[in-house]
């Protein structure tokens, strides 16, 4: 039987493939949640790839982000038919990361958005929106992310560096958390009342600033760069407080990691790496947005 797994933070993305009787290959996918947004879009990735690379793709994952006790349990039941990671790996057992780096070296392809262009390119929209002077604030994601952490890093290095008169003068995290994300927003707001900009990590952070934005009934008067495909969709776009919206391409990423195992069956050699860049979107091209 040839199965695969793949996941986050446990296997943080990875993939993994082992070979036996079958004729056809299995590649299973572990995210690290269902609900949210960006995951169902990488399901429909590993669906269109599995289609394409005629293999059979398994989808199964926790509700939520911070449910990694289940993840570690659905894991658990796909590989306790083959072997540890180390040791399929070891045996020559074929692993993908997607999305998240994790520590473990011996994968096929990294498959991920280049998060930490991702947070250079949204400090560079916030420097140009506040035309090079003011002050901004970051509702970050959760510690120890591995991508939510890139984006982060590079967003406050890039301040530093190219607009040393824009000031970042909080950062706060949501805990992936949209509720949380919110009141970090609003702690944020009432702290700093002459705040100029906001920027939000990831998903459940950027829906939490706007939700706090427009609750104060600041939108308009506080610039807003978000991350992630959600933050145009909870209102009338063209009254929506979002400035600038970086989105990932999930299909993408969940179609890429699949190929490349799928490839890797054939016999073939895939790319190492592949960094995916993140889009711009603002209200007058969000029409263009993938549903």
């Amino acid at each position: 039987m040839l199965t695969g797994l793949s996941g986050r933070h446990l296997l943080a993305g990875g993939g993994l493939v082992s070979c036996a009787k079958r004729s056809r290959a299995r590649i299973a996918v572990v995210p690290q949640a269902t609900a949210h947004l960006f995951f169902v879009s990488v399901h429909a990735g590993v669906d269109r790839a599995a289609r394409e690379c005629n293999v059979d793709g398994l989808w199964n994952g926790p509700n939520e982000e911070t449910d990694s006790s289940r993840q570690i349990q659905i894991v658990d039941a796909f590989i306790a038919r083959t072997a540890p990671l180390e040791r399929a790996a070891a045996a020559g057992i074929p692993v993908n990361v997607f999305d998240s780096a994790m520590n473990f070296e011996d994968y096929v392809t990294f498959v991920a958005t280049d998060n930490s262009a991702a947070g250079c390119r949204a400090a560079r929209e916030i420097g140009r929106l506040l035309q090079g002077q003011g002050s901004v604030a970051m509702v970050m994601q959760k510690p120890g992310g591995a991508s939510t952490g890139l984006r982060e890093r590079g967003f406050g290095e890039t301040l530093e560096r190219e607009f040393p008169a824009v000031r970042l003068v909080a950062r706060r995290f949501g805990m992936g958390d949209r509720a949380r994300s919110r009141a970090a927003a609003a702690n944020i707001l009432t702290a700093h009342p002459g705040l100029q900009a906001l920027f939000g990590s990831s998903e459940a952070a950027s829906i939490g600033i706007i939700q706090a934005v427009e609750s104060r009934g600041r939108a308009g008067q506080i610039k807003i760069v978000s991350f992630d495909r959600a933050a145009l969709r909870s209102g009338a776009q063209e009254r929506h407080p979002v400035d600038v919206m970086l989105v990932q391409d999930p299909d993408r990423i969940g179609y890429e990691a699949v190929r490349s195992l799928a490839r890797k069956l054939r016999g073939e050699t895939p790319p190492r790496r592949l960094d995916l860049p993140a889009r711009r979107f603002t209200r007058e091209n969000a029409a263009a947005l993938p549903s």
